[in-house]
């Protein structure tokens, strides 16, 4: 797992959990002097206003009951993937149901996954309108690359189910029918 640095800026949502989750450069950085936006990794190279990518878990995913948060940012589908195999995912108790996704040292498995683009505005938003206990921090990708996404804080995880061997929110979702 790579290490986070002193200069990855935190980004918290109001609560009283004491952990917070580290935000992709690009995201709290704002754009470099050519206009472009800063953490090229996440970055898109498009027509018009640079885009940001997100990578999303769970009620935020295509058909789930938040995703008309994407949709009405006009956020662009990129891809379905997996994380890296360094993840737990927990049912969190919230209406709307909803993942909480955790890196580990040990013991993590891959998840699926959707990256979306969205514009940089949309983004800045989208983020804002997170409520505890969900956070934007990097997510690693079965591919290596290190994105901003959804994670939980730890502190929302007491009580909550460990879903991780399902591989993924919509797996958990239809077997859970």
């Amino acid at each position: 797992m790579a290490a986070e640095t002193a200069s990855s800026p935190a980004v918290r949502t109001a609560d009283a959990c004491s952990a917070s989750a580290a935000a992709d450069g690009a995201a709290a950085d704002g754009a470099a002097a050519d206009g472009a936006p800063s953490g090229a990794a996440s970055a898109v190279a498009g027509p018009g206003a640079p885009e940001l990518l997100l990578v999303v878990a769970g009620a935020h995913l295509r058909g789930q009951p938040l995703h008309h948060q994407l949709a009405e940012r006009s956020a662009r589908f990129v891809e379905a993937t997996t994380t890296a195999p360094e993840y737990r995912m927990f049912a969190l108790d919230t209406v709307p149901a909803k993942p909480g996704v955790l890196r580990v040292p040990d013991g993590g498995a891959a998840l699926a996954v959707e990256v979306w683009a969205l514009g940089a505005a949309a983004f800045g938003t989208f983020v804002a309108g997170l409520s505890a206990p969900m956070a934007i921090g990097r997510v690693r990708l079965a591919d290596g690359r290190e994105l901003p996404g959804f994670l939980v804080e730890p502190c929302a995880l007491e009580g909550a189910q460990d879903i991780t061997a399902h591989g993924g929110w919509v797996a958990y979702r239809e077997a859970s029918a």
